[in-house]
């Protein structure tokens, strides 16, 4: 595994533990020697995450659409930053580039990447690692409604293991390597 993508908020209006979080895993991943992949920006917790994995000397790709761009939130200081069209090309970029996804607290954007990475995967689409950091509790919501859906029948059980769920940033390596390979689509019966 070289390159990990992370999905994460923007917003720098946040705690101190997400905050603290942020920056603890790209420190672990510009100090594993792994390529960090994100968003491209340079506020809130893509901003603290990819300043981290710099400074640990980790090689950082940032992918950010050209609007976001003239809005002055790219990170200029990084070892890539690629522009691209639309928020689907930053998506799909930020996929072909990836071995890995962590998912940190995040808003309504990092919700879509996750959900969009997630159905990739049960679609048989790709069959990468896909790791949530439940950072204080952040993500219990989300592992409630996984619950409810599997529990009324809009998803087949396993497919609630498409994405591991761990408490903290210092777990994330392990459970990226230890991730067992999953069913996809094809694997399942839906009778």
């Amino acid at each position: 595994m070289n390159a990990i993508c992370v999905f994460c908020g923007s917003s720098s209006r946040v705690a101190e533990p997400y905050r603290q979080a942020a920056s603890r895993l790209g420190e672990a991943i510009g100090a594993a020697g792994m390529r960090l992949v994100y968003g491209g920006g340079r506020i809130g917790l893509m901003g603290l995450l990819a300043d981290a994995a710099l400074a640990a000397g980790g090689r950082v790709v940032g992918v950010i659409p050209e609007f976001l761009r003239g809005l002055e939130v790219a990170h200029t200081g990084l070892t890539e930053l690629r522009i691209v069209p639309t928020m689907h090309d930053r998506k799909r970029a930020m996929f072909e580039l990836a071995d890995a996804f962590v998912v940190l607290p995040g808003g309504f954007g990092t919700l879509d990447e996750t959900i969009e990475i997630v159905t990739w995967r049960q679609l048989g689409l790709h069959d990468k690692p896909v790791v949530v950091v439940d950072v204080g509790g952040f993500w219990q919501p989300l592992r409630a409604l996984i619950t409810a859906i599997v529990g009324e029948g809009f998803a087949h059980p396993e497919h609630a293991k498409l994405l591991t769920i761990v408490s903290s940033v210092e777990d994330v390596l392990a459970a990226l390597r230890d991730q067992p390979p999953t069913r996809v689509a094809a694997d399942v019966k839906w009778t």
